[in-house]
């Protein structure tokens, strides 16, 4: 006779023939997920993965964005498994596709378990599980549980296989990992270096953090801002670029940046404009090729009724390609450090 908590925790009479249905069909198949690290190139705001089992405690810091720690403030340390071992039925669908710059075949995962995985909700937005099936190696992650019934007591779990043109932000061996070089070929280092801006005592201040686009940390809350650099704005403004002794390239270039800010009222949104200019005129990393001014934009949410604090302002802006260099390694040198490899 089944004991108090066995009686509890039991399923259903349906549930427990949809649990053996997905036993026979999937041979008791176990999957094992592995679990990745978020790191912030703290230059640009790249993001990568890295495996957890190839970072010191130290280097949770970089889960965080730069300067969102105050000194000696440690992190968080995570409490989950390096790996998550569990029992279900995984199958996808594969759908090819012939583009201008990939020939892909993207698979859709869907993962039914016979119980909640509360490893995947345990981690904050900081971690994350992947898993590697098939002879073919396919990497893949969870972006949402669908299709749930209390009464059948299976979970769903539903994601895309990782694409292949992606798969350089996954870090299995920290040798594939440079942190001393800027991903990104524009002035977007020039925009973050705004967040650690040092103003004469009693003067100009930057009123918030400013996150590459689409790269903006999970749920946040304003105030904060978004730089966003249109890929067709960038051109150049020298004929020829200047190769140095050391074969460096140098160019002068622009770019159309859209800066978002959400959270901010008027005079705060003017004293960011302000501390643009400011940061133009005094310290000769971005020349102003316009006259941008602040504008109110419209994001609404038909079930509250309200309007979002938002507002944008568009800049077009000249630089060195030199410059954008020397200010990021400025960057990596005040940057907190990004991890140390250990033995396993």
């Amino acid at each position: 006779m089944p004991g108090v908590d066995e009686a509890q925790f039991a399923k259903n009479e349906m549930a427990a023939d949809l649990a053996a249905g997905v036993d026979a069909i999937s041979f008791d198949q176990t999957v094992e997920f592995v679990q990745y690290t978020k790191v912030i190139l703290p230059i640009d705001g790249s993001v990568f993965w890295v495996k957890s089992n190839l970072l010191s405690e130290s280097a949770l810091l970089n889960a965080a964005r730069y300067n969102a720690l105050a000194y000696n403030q440690g992190p968080i340390l995570l409490t989950a498994a390096p790996t998550a071992t569990v029992k279900g039925s995984l199958h996808w669908e594969t759908t090819k596709s012939q583009e201008e710059d990939q020939t892909l075949a993207t698979n859709v995962v869907i993962f039914t378990s016979l119980q909640e995985v509360t490893d995947f909700n345990a981690v904050g937005p900081n971690t994350m599980f992947i898993a590697t099936v098939g002879a073919e190696n396919v990497r893949y992650a969870f972006s949402r549980r669908q299709r749930f019934y209390r009464q059948a007591d299976l979970f769903h779990y539903v994601g895309t296989a990782l694409y292949p043109a992606l798969a350089s932000q996954i870090v299995d061996d920290p040798a594939q990992f440079n942190q001393a070089e800027p991903v990104v070929s524009n002035s977007l280092p020039l925009w973050l270096a705004l967040n650690t801006l040092t103003l004469p005592p009693g003067g100009l201040y930057c009123p918030v953090q400013l996150y590459s686009s689409f790269l903006v940390p999970d749920n946040l809350e304003p105030p904060y801002g978004v730089v966003h650099i249109f890929p067709d704005g960038t051109q150049a403004l020298q004929g020829a670029p200047l190769l140095g002794r050391t074969l460096g390239h140098d160019q002068l270039v622009q770019d159309r940046v859209r800066i978002t800010l959400y959270g901010l009222r008027n005079a705060e949104a003017l004293t960011f404009q302000d501390v643009v200019n400011f940061y133009s005129e005094n310290f000769d990393r971005l020349g102003m090729m316009n006259m941008p001014i602040v504008r109110d934009e419209k994001r609404t949410q038909v079930e509250f009724g309200i309007l979002a604090q938002k507002k944008t302002i568009d800049y077009d802006v000249s630089y060195l390609q030199s410059t954008v260099r020397n200010v990021a390694r400025q960057l990596i040198e005040s940057a907190i450090p990004s991890y140390i490899v250990r033995a396993v």
